[in-house]
């Protein structure tokens, strides 16, 4: 019989790479104040540095644990984990373009900013003639630093693709971003890429990201109402929090019985989706409610809802419309000094949602 049951059994679960956001559980006892996570924690990865990864466990907190003390929460996750690294290191060195973007690139770092690269790289010509597809995308384990493969980068940049823009402009203003003739070729050729198509690429982009955080700010809503409710009174049942729920979201469907249904629905979503995150250790109605009890207040928002993704969509709005309105190829990468000071306060959280929305919506007829 084969040692090699499904193609996993080579691949070590102790040693693959655990970039932020891979789901993990603990293979040790931690002390957390004065309790003890026992072994067997399901939690997030948050940060990777010098050794040590520190991961935000259901009910626990951030805790910190060596590689060897953590596995992947999900068996595919292993062979991802594997490809990703394999190709990284054998890859990176084909890199011909890295150029700094994110919040140094658009004047809105701090002194905790993380330094953010995109690029591009060359596929070896070995890598181009089998019957595997290649790779794609190349990233570094701790995702601050990824790289598009020459082809792809040419096809997202016929389309306008903003991410895309925004490394080759910001490449042919960095004195070291560019590494190899080939990178210094496609950056001289930028302005061939910038055309009518920005409008529909910037403007379906932003469009699409407003409609996800209208969506989601409301769901953000519903959810902060069901984890304070929970928390005060933990011996709510299912169908009585969907029974406020109705209320207080003024659900509208053509029965009574349509809204309740509705609203039960949207429950059962809630306790599966933090399932899914790594944020309850089940799936079921008990674990949410436990998890009201202990954690509601330090409750972390999905990753679209948290406001570094609501201040880049106004960035990203105002670029577009610089952009379309410029008589230069391209405007200033750099956020203007007058709406700075608003994306600040919004990177902060001091600006509510509802407002981020109303000046997305406000901005949008620029776009025309």
């Amino acid at each position: 019989m084969s040692r090699r049951l499904g193609g996993l059994d080579d691949v070590d679960p102790a040693a693959v790479p655990l970039p932020p956001g891979t789901e993990v559980t603990t293979g040790v006892d931690r002390v957390a104040g004065d309790r003890v996570i026992t072994r067997g924690a399901v939690g997030r990865v948050v940060a990777v540095a010098d050794g040590w990864i520190d991961v935000e466990l259901v009910g626990a907190g951030r805790l910190r644990y060596r590689r060897d003390e953590l596995t992947p929460r999900k068996q595919g996750l292993i062979r991802y984990a594997r490809r990703r690294a394999d190709a990284w290191t054998r890859l990176a060195g084909g890199v011909v373009i890295d150029a700094i973007v994110g919040s140094r690139l658009w004047g809105l770092d701090g002194p905790g900013s993380d330094e953010d690269r995109r690029g591009v790289f060359v596929l070896p010509f070995p890598w181009t003639t089998g019957l595997v597809e290649p790779p794609g995308d190349l990233a570094s384990a701790d995702g601050g630093r990824a790289y598009w493969e020459l082809g792809k980068t040419i096809r997202q940049a016929l389309r306008a693709d903003p991410n895309t823009l925004e490394m080759l402009f910001a490449a042919g203003d960095q004195a070291d971003a560019v590494r190899d003739p080939i990178g210094a070729e496609l950056v001289a050729a930028r302005d061939a890429f910038v055309s009518v198509e920005i409008y529909g690429a910037f403007g379906r982009y932003a469009l699409s990201q407003l409609d996800r955080l209208e969506h989601d700010a409301r769901l953000a809503d519903h959810r902060g109402r069901v984890l304070g409710w929970l928390r005060a009174e933990p011996t709510l049942s299912l169908d009585q929090v969907a029974a406020r729920l109705v209320e207080a979201a003024r659900i509208v469907a053509p029965t009574a019985a349509d809204a309740q249904l509705r609203a039960r629905d949207y429950v059962k979503q809630l306790y599966r989706s933090m399932y899914d995150r790594g944020q309850l250790p089940a799936r079921e109605w008990r674990a949410l409610v436990a998890f009201a009890a202990r954690e509601a207040g330090h409750f972390e928002p999905p990753r679209e809802q948290r406001p570094k993704n609501a201040y880049n969509l106004i960035r990203l709005l105002d670029l577009a419309i610089r952009w379309l309105e410029s008589d230069e190829t391209a405007p200033p990468l750099r956020v203007p000094d007058a709406l700075r000071p608003t994306l600040w306060a919004i990177k902060r959280g001091e600006v509510p949602m509802a407002e981020v929305v109303a000046m997305a919506r406000a901005l949008t007829p620029r776009l025309e």
